[in-house]
């Protein structure tokens, strides 16, 4: 059976809180651990703070995030209609940022690769960025 939840917000960095939350009650249903709860919002703080920041630096846009839950599985997407990443390789690199004077740490795509299974970013300049991100719960519990 899958399901999925939309949400949208402004790109407001008063949002960021307000997302990780309903994916975290979203998720629930699925019955993760609190360290599962954990990682998928961080992963979703960060990749709606890369959203407000680097995609939109400022300027009003919306962020799409979409849950989908298959199985034991959730997914989410999170979508900005931005000015798109160049070089998605060398925007993944640790400690790289294109806004150091924002005392930015450069490791968002870093936490989201480590605090979830599989990680994609999908970008076009000019037109936006996709981040699609899905991790398994109750998959560590499975492999003890």
């Amino acid at each position: 059976m899958k399901r999925e939840m939309t949400l949208t917000i402004d790109s407001d960095s008063a949002n960021e809180a307000f997302a990780r939350t309903v994916v975290a009650a979203y998720v629930t249903r699925l019955d993760p651990t609190l360290e599962e709860l954990a990682d998928i919002k961080t992963a979703v703080s960060e990749a709606v703070t890369n959203s407000i920041i680097h995609g939109y630096g400022g300027r009003e846009g919306e962020i799409t995030i979409v849950c989908r839950i298959c199985g034991k599985q959730i997914e989410v997407t999170v979508r900005d209609e931005g000015i798109g990443i160049e070089d998605i390789p060398k925007a993944m690199e640790p400690l790289y940022t294109t806004k150091p004077e924002w005392e930015r740490s450069g490791m968002g795509f870093a936490f989201m690769e480590a605090f979830m299974d599989e990680l994609q970013v999908i970008s076009k300049l000019g037109e936006g960025t996709t981040i699609i991100m899905s991790k398994e719960i109750g998959k560590a519990q499975a492999e003890e």
